[in-house]
């Protein structure tokens, strides 16, 4: 593809999914974003609707099983913080930061997320009305990592005036 275009291309990440008994779909938007879904029973047709709404809400985690502890034990630190300066007391701010993670997780998971298609039911309840169970799914776009140079246009020409500072404006 190098030779043919002339241009020079890196894969950066790639990813599989797929196995016994499980269906895949996937969804490529304006060649810039790519998902895949896995999904245990279901159909294709299923698969490319959820990969859609992934594209669409950028869900990090399948399930709230998949969130690392390190996540929600940062999340609880921050809320219970929160709660604290507000001068609740102890058993209150424990009732409130026991609800507050509950909302976090219906955010970030997409399982309980609103589906974008009919947002009077979460993914998960279109799930279980297909009788299929979320597997996996895999969120791929262009440019995703790519650490970009911060330059700092006055240094640079105080290097190329050989000076050591740049000058004070």
């Amino acid at each position: 593809m190098v030779a043919k275009i002339g241009e020079n291309i890196q894969v950066r990440r790639m990813a599989s999914r797929g196995g016994d008994g499980s269906t895949v779909g996937a969804y490529v938007l304006m060649n810039r974003l790519g998902v895949i879904v896995e999904l245990e029973g279901g159909t294709k047709d299923l698969c490319i609707d959820i990969a859609m709404h992934i594209a669409a809400m950028n869900p990090p985690y399948a399930t709230s099983d998949d969130v690392p502890a390190e996540v929600l034990e940062k999340e609880k630190e921050i809320l219970t913080d929160q709660a604290l300066q507000s001068g609740k007391p102890s058993e209150i701010v424990e009732k409130m930061v026991e609800g507050r993670i509950r909302k976090y997780l219906e955010e970030i998971c997409l399982v309980s997320q609103a589906y974008v298609k009919d947002s009077d039911k979460t993914v998960g309840k279109l799930l279980e009305d297909n009788g299929a169970k979320i597997i996996g799914f895999t969120r791929l776009a262009v440019g995703e990592g790519i650490e970009k140079k911060a330059d700092d246009f006055a240094a640079e020409v105080a290097k190329m005036a050989g000076t050591k500072e740049p000058a004070a404006v």
